[in-house]
């Protein structure tokens, strides 16, 4: 028999442990390398499939830039066009200058009336021409009431100054005139054809203006002008 020595069992088995664990290893690592390689080969086909879809994305957002520049000239389109707010806007302008047209007409007939020493309430005005020279006309108010008055029994015309029947005359003529009674003077009164019956002549203050008032007693109510004559001069008045 040889002398020659035969490994022992147990470093076989070693060695084929080895060998096997290298093996795994190995097909292991040809495993990654087969995975790695199909992620590469499978990101590369995604990025070749998504051409097409960014294509269409491109394609999407110019159509919204389209609708966008549409809409863009819509709206200035519209704004060209009077909204609700311009046209209350200008209906409230129209309605203030209506408002301040009226309200400008109203103080133009009130200051007529007042220069003209008339009063218009629900009455009707009468200006005649005269044949007297001295009178530039003839005013005659249907709306004159009498002006009221203090005294009770027998009405008789008292022309004494500072007497009640004297100042309810001079109210009576302010009252047709329509000069305040400071801003009057009194140049006569005195009786006008009856005994209740009188005629006041008084002018303003700036002597601008000159009137001749007849004035009727109403039982229970005082003095009433019926007739006002607008004078030129003071002259041959009384």
């Amino acid at each position: 028999m040889s002398n020659e020595e035969k490994p022992y069992p147990s470093r076989l088995k070693k060695k084929n442990r080895s060998n096997s664990i290298l093996n795994m290893m190995i097909g292991l690592v040809f495993t990654l390398i087969l995975i790695t390689g199909a992620f590469i080969f499978l990101d590369n086909g995604e990025e070749n499939a998504a051409e097409p879809e960014k294509v269409e994305i491109a394609s999407d957002t110019e159509q919204q830039t389209s609708e966008e520049d549409t809409n863009t000239t819509e709206d200035e389109t519209a704004t060209e066009e009077p909204t609700d707010t311009d046209t209350e806007a200008d209906s409230e302008t129209d309605a203030a200058t209506e408002d301040t047209e009226a309200e400008a007409t109203e103080e133009d007939s009130e200051a007529e009336e007042t220069e003209e020493g008339t009063v218009t309430v629900g009455g009707k005005i009468t200006r005649e021409e005269s044949n007297d020279p001295i009178v530039e006309e003839t005013v005659i108010n249907t709306s004159w009431e009498p002006v009221g008055t203090s005294q009770s029994g027998n009405h008789v015309s008292v022309y004494d100054k500072g007497s009640v029947d004297w100042n309810e005359k001079i109210k009576a003529i302010s009252y047709a005139t329509g000069l305040g009674e400071d801003n009057m003077y009194i140049m006569m009164i005195k009786n006008g054809g009856g005994p209740q019956k009188s005629i006041g002549v008084v002018q303003s203050k700036d002597q601008s203006q000159k009137y001749r008032v007849h004035l009727e007693w109403v039982d229970s109510e005082g003095w009433k002008p019926v007739k006002m004559d607008v004078l030129k001069t003071l002259d041959g008045a009384y």
